[in-house]
């Protein structure tokens, strides 16, 4: 708490700056989540599981942006990264402990700068996804599952489904990014370092200077009548680490709005690829795609993924397959210019199932999750 107090006087004070320092406007949210969560799981020898639990969470954002003139800017954002067992967990979400034990601590999520200009822009930093509306970064980090430490209090797995990199990326990624007009879209182009490795030119080792993980995130939107497309890839430059250690993913797809009304439909179909041998000679094999569709009108909003990956890396060969629905409805209790108050229940479920072909088992993992939130805004 002391730490929250001080970066939020820290913003007070730097909003108040002499005259000649660059105007600081201080902004952000906050909420408390009630989740009702139920989880069955099948076993590859069919002993089925069951577990229940209810978790009262909170979440605060502080969110800072600076006008430097000239198109120049800076924009930050401040949040809660709770880690369990080194593990990056919740997006920002903490929950209460026992007796009300453990502080809110908070840290510089993310943070940019650069420049704005009439025909294109570029900005610098750790840098927002925006992966809730936008798939393809759960695909390509998530396309097979990830295990995690079974001490977290969510699934002891990480699916391509269920906003992956929100929760556990923190929709922010290290990179510099590049933006301009060209014909009626716009084409956007982002390095990201995914890693800092290091190591020599020996086999199995790496590859000395470029041992780092980069990737190539490029997009072009475009409106097409009244429909916006926006084509996309995933470009993997050197070794990257997720799914796999140091093998080279790459990802293809496109996002499409369609309007009608004050409604509008939504549909995403994005394809995974790969297929490399790493350096310490492990191969790797995989390949998967994540179709979404959907809806907003007014308060309304729900969606529909299917995710079906095929790995067949090493002597393995295991078709992974995930449904999941995202359904809410939110009340606007309170609107000002100065804020808001809104309620949303919300509706999570998700279905997986990993079918092994080698020796012909299935292993399922069912969640649902009933969820309230209540969230200002400022």
């Amino acid at each position: 708490m002391k730490k929250m107090l001080s970066l939020a006087a820290m913003f007070a004070v730097l909003s108040y700056a002499s005259p000649a320092s660059a105007e600081l406007k201080i902004g952000g949210d906050a909420a408390v989540r009630t989740r009702a969560q139920f989880n069955n799981t099948e076993s590859a020898t069919g002993v089925k599981g069951k577990e229940d639990n209810l978790l009262l969470q909170y979440k605060v954002r502080l969110k800072a942006a600076a006008d430097l003139g000239d198109g120049y800017f800076f924009k930050a954002m401040v949040q809660s990264e709770e880690k369990v067992d080194g593990y990056p967990v919740a997006g920002g979400w903490s929950e209460v402990g026992t007796n009300n034990a453990g502080a809110y601590n908070l840290e510089v999520s993310n943070f940019y700068f650069g420049r704005t200009l009439k025909e294109c822009h570029y900005s610098i930093g750790r840098l927002p996804l925006n992966s809730f509306n936008n798939p393809i970064f759960d695909l390509a980090l998530f396309a097979v599952p990830v295990a995690v430490p079974t001490s977290l209090t969510v699934n002891s797995t990480v699916y391509a489904v269920d906003v992956p990199t929100t929760t556990w990326v923190f929709d922010r990624l290290f990179g510099f990014n590049y933006g301009g007009k060209i014909g009626d879209g716009e084409l956007n182009g982002t390095l990201v370092a995914m890693d800092n490795l290091s190591g020599d030119n020996n086999a199995g080792e790496g590859s000395g200077l470029f041992n780092d993980g980069y990737v190539l995130h490029l997009s072009y939107k475009n409106t097409i009548g009244n429909v916006t497309v926006e084509p996309q890839a995933l470009i993997s430059l050197t070794n990257v680490q997720l799914p796999y250690a140091a093998s080279t993913p790459n990802t293809f797809g496109l996002n499409a709005t369609i309007p009608s009304g004050k409604s509008k439909i939504g549909a995403s179909a994005f394809y995974t690829v790969n297929k490399d041998t790493t350096p310490a000679g492990a191969d790797v094999d995989y390949t998967g795609y994540l179709l979404r569709l959907k809806g907003e009108s007014g308060p309304v909003m729900a969606w529909v993924d299917y995710n079906q990956t095929n790995d067949k890396s090493g002597a393995a060969d295991v078709d992974y397959n995930n449904v999941f629905v995202w359904a809410q409805y939110s009340f606007k209790m309170h609107e000002s210019a100065t804020g808001t108050f809104s309620l949303t229940p919300t509706v999570r479920y998700r279905a997986s199932e990993s079918k092994d072909n080698v020796v012909a088992t299935t292993v399922k993992d069912d969640q649902l999750r009933a969820e309230l939130y209540a969230t200002v805004t400022f």
